[in-house]
């Protein structure tokens, strides 16, 4: 079976663009491979993506060449009431810096966003046939309004799944951590180790984040992935990979 790599920047939104267009020039070094583009209708509350008439030309120009487009939480914060389990605590709060937003949302809070969001998308003229929970956090009320709605496949940090039958394909993901000079230590390292490591998986997953491209070290690193991975994987679209184009 060939090897098959889906690559996506994740967080994409106009308060971040300046850092994607870092990352899809990095990725231009590589023959711009086909992409999936994580949109945040309106990351942190920082501008909705249809105010922005620079951010949706780029995001036009990027569909027009073969990228696709996701959706990617709505706010990308979470905003549901706090939890008193410790270890939801510790998820919710501490690991994912407190932008897990589909992690607590009740079902009808979540399709409301999902809705919007689509609806949003839809006035662009953008189809997005994927979502991608911020912090790959989705609760139990998330996913049964997932699976009510038009979208038709998520991710996780480890699967890909299709959203009409629930079916997940493995299908792990490389990422960095770059809040702390520990975690950035850990991800140029994790980084080197991965395509080796990773070597045998039939589907592998790329996730760049904006914060990766102010780090001239995280970036070096990501090129090294990438010259590996494309070395010996076919690049496609979340969909493409899935079959849902």
């Amino acid at each position: 079976m060939t090897r098959r790599l889906c690559i996506a920047i994740h967080d994409v939104a106009p308060a971040t663009w300046p850092q994607c267009m870092r990352l899809l020039a990095l990725l231009d070094e590589f023959d711009a491979p086909p992409l999936t583009l994580l949109v945040v209708p309106d990351y942190h509350h920082r501008g909705r993506v249809d105010t922005d008439t620079g951010f949706r030309s780029g995001i036009d120009a990027r569909i027009a060449r073969g990228d696709e487009v996701a959706l990617h939480g709505y706010f990308h914060l979470d905003d549901a009431p706090p939890t008193r389990h410790p270890a939801q605590w510790m998820r919710r709060r501490l690991l994912t810096a407190g932008e897990g937003e589909f992690a607590a949302l009740a079902q009808e809070q979540a399709a409301a966003r999902l809705a919007s969001g689509l609806e949003l998308f839809g006035r662009l003229g953008w189809n997005a046939r994927g979502f991608v929970a911020p912090a790959w956090l989705l609760g139990r009320g998330a996913r049964a309004a997932l699976r009510a709605s038009a979208l038709r496949y998520t991710s996780t940090h480890r699967y890909l799944e299709t959203t009409a039958d629930g079916r997940r394909h493995p299908a792990p993901a490389i990422s960095a951590s770059v809040r702390s000079a520990w975690r950035r230590w850990s991800s140029r390292r994790w980084l080197a180790a991965a395509p080796a490591l990773t070597a045998d998986t039939p589907l592998l997953r790329l996730a760049l984040h904006p914060a990766d491209a102010l780090h001239p070290d995280i970036l070096d690193a990501w090129r090294g992935v990438l010259r590996q991975a494309l070395a010996g994987r076919t690049a496609l679209t979340k969909s493409a990979a899935l079959g849902l184009t």
